[in-house]
């Protein structure tokens, strides 16, 4: 039985319980080694997961999660009971990465190039991903791009400003226009595994769109040279 003690708090067998399935510090001496290797526990089992779902698919067992993580199976029981909950918090460990990725992009005010690398990188996760999003739909949880998407808008917005200044994009390109186009191209790469090729012509066409008109007809003029 869980019962909640607050919004960043809960119970769960009498043992109070913070929302990555820990104990959480209450000051006394002896609490705080347990917490930490209880979160170095579930980083570890979170990286393996990913790196073993993306090479042996989303069906790989729980076994071998553990085994690349390096500990018991029982210690990948205890933060994941079920492999929905493993799968659904590799999502959201995902997320929480390009969350830092975006927020250190905007953070370099030098990188005028910060919101094509951002596009790029949405794209190459959900592709490296694409299994584990298969199985949970299996499970019922749709993971829609445009969902993350949306998390990550305020930095979108900062990255898209900044690119403008830059003269890198269009004057007239709306944030809500490229969160949509971004998301329905890679939405579309997962659902129909688009091929890494396939994928980086797809967003060179996305990027074309987005420069100023200038930059394109140049951009269109050195390919028909080449040509």
């Amino acid at each position: 039985m869980i019962n909640m003690v607050s919004s960043t708090h809960f119970v769960k067998n009498g043992v109070p319980m913070d929302r990555d399935g820990v104990p959480p510090a209450g000051g006394g001496a002896g609490e705080r080694p347990v917490r930490a290797d209880a979160r170095r526990n579930r980083a570890r089992i979170l990286e393996a997961a990913e790196a073993v779902f993306a090479e042996q698919g989303a069906s790989a067992s729980t076994e071998a999660v553990a085994a690349r993580a390096g500990v018991a199976i029982g210690t990948v029981f205890r933060h994941f009971p079920t492999k929905p909950e493993l799968l659904k918090a590799v999502v959201m460990n995902l997320l929480d990465r390009l969350i830092a990725e975006a927020d250190a992009m905007v953070g370099d005010p030098d990188a005028v190039a910060a919101l094509f690398e951002f596009c790029g990188r949405v794209m190459e996760i959900g592709a490296q991903n694409r299994a584990v999003f298969a199985r949970l739909a299996e499970t019922g949880v749709q993971v829609r791009v445009g969902d993350a998407l949306t998390r990550l808008r305020p930095a979108v917005d900062l990255l898209l400003e900044r690119a403008k200044e830059a003269g890198t994009v269009r004057d007239d390109l709306l944030p809500a226009e490229l969160v949509a186009l971004l998301a329905a191209i890679c939405q579309e790469a997962i659902t129909d595994e688009w091929s890494e090729p396939f994928r980086q012509r797809a967003l060179t066409i996305l990027f074309d769109g987005m420069r100023p008109a200038a930059a394109g007809e140049s951009i269109a003029r050195a390919t028909r040279a080449r040509r």
